[in-house]
């Protein structure tokens, strides 16, 4: 008798024994759930907020090649300005901008003696592909070239504007036409073939006018209702754009809608970003100082 209390003594106490185990375990695993629901749900959170920072996603997937081609595009027409001499270098001031603010590349140190923008070499900081075929192409050819190259010497390069035939292989071709491709695919532009008697070409017009709409009205804005007179509080991406939307000869496209008086008051502030030093300014704290040193070269 006292041998079977024994046993089912024992018994109910290994019944006990797993009984905790079990509630331990699925304890543990409820905690587990509820630490990866929680992470799931920062991480959901973290996202939307970042997609706030950036805006709609529809504007924010433009790069700032494909941001100053739309503004230069005529909607129906499909194509820029035959007039237009100064987009191409415009486009590749975009390029090195849009690898320096995704930290692909960087300016050398300026050492001691103060090397001015224009002096100091194109660093690559990083070689991670971008996404982008027309970005990752240009980062490729800077990341291979030793000695490194200044940004004047490299806007002339990726335009081909140089009287070295050894360099022009760092060309980069037909970039309207692949950005335009970029846009069709992204639902902007749409591709038709027009007749200009000697020849055919091919264009690119405007199909979702509410992407160019939004570009045009955050460029107006930027300058009129939400101008805060101090470059260094803009956003950097805006700030790009409108000096290379400027370089480009594309910027007036987006004030030509305006009244006069609001007109006049754009290109006055607009004025008075173009009258900056980029020296000075990209020795203030946060500068990126490889987008000054663009500016430095289109406006010197």
């Amino acid at each position: 008798m006292a041998s079977l209390t024994q046993r089912s003594s024992g018994l109910v106490q290994r019944r006990t024994e797993a009984s905790r185990s079990a509630a331990a375990a699925a304890a543990a695993a409820a905690d587990r759930e509820r630490e990866t629901s929680d992470d799931d749900s920062q991480s959901r959170r973290g996202d939307e907020q970042d997609d706030g920072d950036r805006g709609d996603s529809k504007e924010t997937r433009l790069t700032l090649m494909e941001e100053v081609l739309l503004l230069g595009l005529k909607d129906r027409e499909g194509y820029t300005s035959f007039w237009n001499d100064c987009i191409s270098s415009g486009l590749r001031g975009c390029m090195l901008i849009e690898l320096g603010l995704r930290g692909r590349l960087q300016l050398e140190a300026c050492g001691m003696r103060r090397k001015s923008l224009l002096a100091r070499k194109v660093i690559c900081k990083s070689d991670a592909p971008t996404g982008d075929v027309l970005l990752d192409e240009a980062l490729k050819h800077i990341k291979e070239t030793q000695p490194p190259e200044t940004v004047q010497s490299w806007i002339e390069l990726l335009s081909g504007e140089t009287w070295n035939p050894l360099k022009l292989h760092y060309q980069l071709r037909n970039v309207r036409e692949r950005l335009a491709k970029n846009l069709v695919e992204k639902g902007v532009l749409t591709t038709e073939k027009q007749n200009f008697l000697l020849f055919d070409m091919t264009t690119h017009p405007l199909t979702n006018g509410d992407v160019k709409q939004r570009l045009i009205r955050r460029v107006q804005e930027a300058v009129l209702d939400k101008w805060v007179n101090d470059p260094q509080r803009m956003d950097k991406r805006m700030l790009a754009l409108i000096f290379l939307a400027h370089s480009s000869d594309v910027l007036e496209n987006a004030f030509a809608p305006l009244l006069d008086d609001q007109y006049d008051l754009a290109m006055k502030r607009v004025r008075q970003l173009l009258d900056l030093e980029p020296e000075a300014e990209s020795m203030k704290p946060n500068a990126s100082e490889l987008l000054w040193a663009v500016v430095a070269a289109f406006t010197k």
